[in-house]
């Protein structure tokens, strides 16, 4: 099985407002980068896109590690989410339970983790990591390539 090493990032201008994802696949001495934008999303929902679009991009079953500067990315997939399937995609709040936020795009990260074995590690975002700082630069060129957004 491959081993591919994926660093991903994702954010919008206003929360929300314009958004980019991004992401650098790494298998061996090759290197791939993928990157996409849409016009209105929060940085939430690019960072769970830049991990489901780098996911899908392989062609075959890999053992697969994503870093990510997302919490919410990391704990959402590793820890949060057997437990909102097991409350039917409903997390508890305040002593209420309400539905989880981005479900569909879970939903999808989860059926494209299936065909990997997959494990996500956090790491410092913005402090000098270099495939963390390109896939910001990423992010940033795909926001800009939006009509009207460049500055």
């Amino acid at each position: 099985m491959k081993k591919v090493v994926i660093h991903t990032d994702g954010g919008a201008r206003g929360n929300p407002g314009p958004g980019g994802w991004a992401a650098v696949l790494v298998h061996g001495r090759h290197t791939r980068e993928i990157s996409g934008a849409e016009a209105l999303t929060t940085n939430n929902r690019m960072e769970l896109r830049a991990a489901i679009e780098a996911l899908e991009a392989l062609k075959e079953p890999c053992e697969v590690e994503i870093w990510t500067d997302s919490v919410y990315l990391q704990k959402g997939f590793m820890e949060w989410m057997p437990k909102w399937k097991a409350m039917g995609w409903r997390r508890k709040e305040g002593g209420r339970t309400k539905p989880v936020l981005n479900v569909e795009l879970w939903q999808e990260l989860e059926r494209q983790a299936a065909r990997h074995r997959v494990s996500f590690h956090w790491l410092p975002g913005h402090r000098g990591h270099p495939l963390n700082e390109r896939c910001d630069c990423l992010v940033q060129q795909a926001i800009d390539e939006l009509p009207g957004e460049r500055e």
